[in-house]
């Protein structure tokens, strides 16, 4: 016999105790937008898909953020948060604008189509001004005039952005088939340069097996040379010429650089 008693008529069983509801912040409206962005793509993201993504009524998303543009600057924000500023060094300026360029794109590739989010934002937030102003000191501790720092780190910028827009095109282009890789390209567009009449494309043929690096990262890192090289040039002919400008010392000092004796 059970010694389990019957329960009381109004001792109804209690439903199950629901977890308690974790508070939306806009932490984790941008967290669960670079979810939607890396499955959806920049195309399908959308509000309604981030409120979808977090279940909530995409109505209680715009008690955190105004419309789709600003969760668009928020996530651009929020992905330059933790990257390593450089410390300007008139020694190791070339190095550190290797470094920080590689920085960037590994950033870029870390989310789909992140790309066209940086291209299409403005980079004078007050979340971004410490970058900014680092590579700028980078560029002075080169030994820049102004009129090149002031345009270089834009030129920089755009050769990352482009370049990581171009990936995440050819990307999408084959995402869903096996069709043709970075290699399977290379090798197709040699053979199609090469096999063009000479006399019509001298230089085609003479250069289609140099006009495509063995992999992109190669093709990028030669990208970046030559903008450090031609970058380095006007920092020599303002040394030259003592072109005001620059910060040879790394402290934040400008002045124009004495012209050598002779």
């Amino acid at each position: 016999m059970s010694d389990e008693l019957p329960t009381l008529p109004w001792d109804r069983p209690r439903g199950r105790t629901r977890p308690p509801r974790i508070p939306l912040t806009r932490d984790r409206i941008v967290e669960a937008a670079y979810v939607v962005l890396d499955r959806e793509g920049y195309d399908r993201l959308s509000m309604r898909m981030v409120a979808a993504e977090l279940g909530v009524a995409v109505s209680a998303l715009y008690a955190h953020v105004s419309s789709k543009d600003e969760l668009l600057e928020l996530m651009y924000s929020r992905f330059f948060a933790d990257m390593d500023l450089p410390d300007p060094d008139p020694e190791r300026w070339r190095e550190q604008l290797r470094d920080y360029a590689r920085a960037a794109l590994a950033k870029l590739r870390s989310h789909r189509d992140m790309a066209r989010i940086s291209m299409g934002s403005v980079p004078f937030k007050p979340e971004m001004l410490p970058h900014m102003d680092a590579i700028l000191g980078v560029f002075r501790a080169a030994g820049l005039p102004d009129r090149v720092a002031g345009a270089a780190g834009d030129v920089l910028s755009t050769f990352v952005d482009g370049f990581a827009l171009e990936e995440s095109m050819w990307q999408d282009r084959y995402r869903a088939t096996d069709e043709l890789t970075w290699q399977g390209m290379r090798e197709a567009l040699e053979r199609y340069f090469a096999e063009l009449p000479p006399e019509r494309f001298p230089h085609l043929t003479a250069l289609s097996h140099s006009m495509l690096g063995r992999s992109n990262d190669e093709r990028f890192d030669l990208g970046v040379e030559i903008i450090i090289r031609g970058l380095a040039s006007f920092a020599a002919e303002a040394a030259a010429t003592g072109e005001t400008g620059g910060d040879r010392t790394g402290t934040g000092e400008t002045g124009a650089t004495e012209r050598p004796a002779g």
